[in-house]
């Protein structure tokens, strides 16, 4: 069956997937991102409140430029992630992820029965329209969309074990920015020692049980590159689209001031 990109199997067979957040949920960038290269796409749905059709858009612009798109959902909800998923999306994140339970319900919510609860309709663009439909875009579905979870609360970190151990489960995006405000420092501080410790415990309890840690760079995205590859996190944020343009554009007229 047709997919939009190929990060399930980017992370199944070790290779390193590059991908950029979308906050301006412009279909146009999700396709400038698809034709650079790039693996995936997360579009932001938590820190954003939008009731209309733009998320519909920019799964189509995914699959028009071959790029995996992952919706971060705005909670842990069976109907949110279920509703993503028939959109089109290719995976799911769930934030502050503190214990094994939240885990379980997010797995559930995105897979069908008997392993979770997502309910069955292929009246939708992931369904074709009822073109795939039955046991095959089922299990299909089960198979390829992945899972994920930001660990992102000081909370999660004594238990990571039991998140990172549940089947079902495919990847987890580290939080800096959050991470420092449950530390209770009222801003990020991505390169504290407390922070970074906490990044280097959760790529290693994930490896152990074969999870995959995703990051977000920083301004020093060089340094940052190499450091986190080099920790062993397999997924890589190039950053945010509007933060990359609006940096790029202050540069550029602080050159010709």
């Amino acid at each position: 069956m047709k997919t939009a990109g190929n990060l399930r199997e980017m992370l199944r067979s070790g290779r390193t997937a590059v991908g950029v957040v979308v906050d301006s949920y412009s279909p146009t960038i999700v396709e400038v991102a698809g034709y650079s290269g790039l693996d995936f796409v997360r579009i932001d749905d938590e820190h954003a409140w939008r009731r209309d059709d733009s998320m519909e858009h920019m799964i189509r612009a995914a699959y028009v430029a071959h790029i995996t798109p992952i919706v971060r959902v705005d909670k842990n909800d069976i109907d949110v992630i279920g509703k993503a998923l028939c959109l089109g999306a290719s995976g799911i994140i769930v934030s502050n992820i503190v214990d094994r339970t939240e885990v379980e319900r997010a797995v559930k919510a995105a897979k069908f029965p008997p392993v979770g609860v997502r309910g069955y309709s292929s009246m939708c663009f992931s369904g074709h329209w009822g073109a795939r439909s039955g046991r095959e875009w089922v299990e299909w579905s089960d198979r390829e969309s992945v899972v994920g979870i930001m660990i992102e609360n000081k909370d999660a970190i004594n238990k990571l074990d039991e998140i990172f151990s549940v089947d079902g489960l495919d990847f987890a995006l580290f939080g800096f920015s959050d991470y420092s405000m449950s530390l209770g420092f009222r801003e990020p501080k991505r390169n504290h020692p407390e922070v970074q410790a906490a990044l280097v415990k959760t790529v290693k309890v994930a490896s152990k049980y074969g999870k995959v840690v995703a990051v977000g760079l920083g301004k020093a995205w060089k340094e940052d590159i190499d450091r986190y590859t080099k920790l062993g996190c397999r997924m890589i944020e190039l950053g945010h689209d509007v933060a990359i343009l609006r940096r790029t554009w202050a540069e550029m007229r602080a050159h010709i001031k």
